[in-house]
């Protein structure tokens, strides 16, 4: 009896310590590049988005652990046709590291488009600003900010009214390859665009690899300037510097970097940590955002990069020997390093973290979580051909590079998921299929699908690896086949399992198991877990429609 009730105290610890914790990441799935802002109570974080529409996702809380989608910075198609295009763009294009500030009653997005011309071998660097009123929209039209290099703006609003633009380029005499360079100039908001000289700031602390994503920020009369430094790999890490005047000279912190996980096993639950942005709390507290992968499948995961929270507390340099002793900001001072488990910023608030999704499709619109690889095509979809379902037309596309095709999905948030879907679909031509596709990139993902080939009704599994063409895992005639079939991939053990039925209220049927790294994320994005269709290349009527899907994600 003793030791039941010693085993019973201790598990009343531990459950009342995780409730006083926030679990890391925050925002779970493929949202990298985190940028935050503050207003009043209320916290903002925008992230990248690449080839994907619509772009800049936009959270909201009121507590930093407890996050909402609430839009989109692009949410129009005329806001990327033009010279910001999302429409053809290339894989891994598209944009890149935002920066969101509000100052004056007004929101500010500054980021960049990506676009590469194969034919020309060249690449687009398009700037640009968008503003709205309402977090929520409608935001503006993009206001390109013409001859500014580079990748990873900053916008930073100074006390005198001045408004600056930091900015990432490659130095015109660079030491080495990849090495960057920070630049300012003024920025006129009134003509939407850049004035007055270009300044030259830094080349970064700790060898200058791949200097990238600044932000500037001011405390007690010192101009901080944060950058990214190493790649997004295994070295990439978080550098500081100061100034007492924002064109510098800058002070690089002889402690840099204060972030990464170089110093860590490439086998720590969490790597590549940086990429950040700092907030002042209403009571003088600060935190970080940073972008992490959790090593859940081969030192990486299927989410890609992730947005992590941190604490920061700012100190003095305790030197005696030192005539200026700077403050510099110390991040999570107990470790120096992303933990899964972090004491809550608000103890009175804790987390209530949801990692599933359920859509029946009864609205008049779609849910804020489904997204589309570039800019969808007219009639690629509706919600109101069948009242209560998500029809989905079988266009000629299928999935490739540079193309939108009928294809759209929602982030995989967790490594071990459950992912279902009930499909009615009754082709008419030879080649339309419709299913289930769980997809990373043009070149990488898993279909799961209903096909008609020789006016029989087949279920494939086909798999599609950078390089190859796609292949088909398995086929299956389906004799029983009468228009409904319920799909389902369960991810577990690292392996995934795919099962359909034909029935509601019938078991589910054992169709293939695959290892669940084929999808793993080599690149910039996440993992989706979405519904496609497609005639493969022939004119066609069918589509097919989807009473619902139910994604439900599992924290290891």
């Amino acid at each position: 009896m003793r030791n039941l009730f010693i085993v019973f105290l201790l598990l009343s610890i531990s459950l009342s310590a995780q409730e006083k914790t926030f679990t890391n990441p925050i925002i779970p799935g493929g949202y990298p590049d985190p940028s935050i802002c503050r207003v009043g109570d209320d916290y903002y974080i925008v992230n990248s988005s690449f080839e994907y529409f619509p772009g800049l996702p936009i959270h909201h809380s009121k507590d930093l652990v407890n996050w909402e989608l609430v839009g989109y910075g692009l949410h129009r198609e005329n806001q990327v046709n033009g010279v910001v295009n999302l429409v053809d763009v290339n894989s891994n294009g598209g944009i890149h590291a935002p920066t969101m500030r509000y100052h004056q009653g007004l929101f500010y997005i500054i980021t960049t488009n990506v676009y590469y011309h194969q034919e020309s071998n060249t690449t687009d660097f398009v700037n640009f600003i968008i503003t709205a009123k309402d977090i929520k929209g409608p935001w503006s039209e993009p206001h390109v900010l013409e001859g500014a290099p580079g990748i990873d703006p900053d916008i930073f609003f100074d006390e005198d009214e001045k408004v600056w633009y930091v900015g990432t380029r490659s130095p015109e005499n660079p030491n080495f390859s990849g090495e960057g360079e920070i630049w300012l100039q003024e920025i006129d908001l009134e003509n939407w665009r850049l004035v007055g000289d270009r300044i030259a700031l830094w080349r970064g602390a700790c060898g200058g690899t791949w200097v990238e994503g600044p932000h500037m920020y001011k405390r007690n009369g010192r101009y901080y300037l944060m950058v990214a430094e190493g790649g997004t790999g295994f070295d990439h890490a978080v550098m500081i510097a100061v100034s007492d005047d924002i064109t510098g000279p800058y002070l690089s912190n002889a402690r840099n970097p204060i972030l990464t996980t170089r110093q860590l096993s490439y086998d720590n639950w969490v790597n590549s940590t940086g990429h950040a942005d700092l907030i002042e709390l209403p009571d003088g507290r600060w935190y970080m955002v940073a972008l992490g992968i959790r090593g859940d499948e081969e030192r990486g995961s299927n989410m890609g990069r992730e947005t992590h929270l941190l604490p920061v507390k700012w100190e003095r340099e305790p030197y005696e020997w030192k005539e200026v002793k700077h403050e510099w900001p110390v991040v999570a001072p107990l470790t120096g390093r992303v933990e899964r488990h972090t004491p809550l910023p608000f103890p009175s608030k804790p987390q209530y973290q949801n990692i599933s999704f359920t859509d029946n499709f009864d609205a008049s619109s779609l849910n804020l979580e489904w997204n589309f690889r570039r800019v969808p095509r007219p009639g690629v979809y509706s919600l109101t051909d069948r009242k209560g379902f998500l029809r989905i037309n079988a266009h000629p596309d299928n999935i490739k590079e540079r193309t939108s095709c009928s294809l759209l999905g929602v982030r995989q948030k967790e490594s071990d998921f459950e992912y279902s879907i009930s499909m009615d679909f009754s082709p008419q031509n030879n080649g339309s299929e419709a299913g289930m596709s769980l997809f990373q990139k043009d070149d990488n993902y898993l279909n799961f699908t209903v096909k008609k080939i020789n006016g029989k009704i087949q279920l494939q599994l086909t798999q599609a690896i950078p390089g190859k063409a796609p292949e088909v895992l398995k086929a299956l005639i389906l004799e029983e086949y009468d228009q409904q079939i319920f799909l389902k991939v369960t991810s577990k053990d690292q392996s995934y399992f795919f099962h359909y039925k034909f029935k509601r209220d019938a078991p589910f049927s054992r169709f293939k198991e695959t290892p669940s790294n084929l999808i793993l994320s080599k690149g910039y994005t996440g993992a989706y877990l979405g519904l496609y269709a497609t005639s493969n290349g022939q004119e066609s009527n069918d589509y097919a429609d989807f009473d619902w899907i139910d994604y439900k994600g599992f924290q290891r």
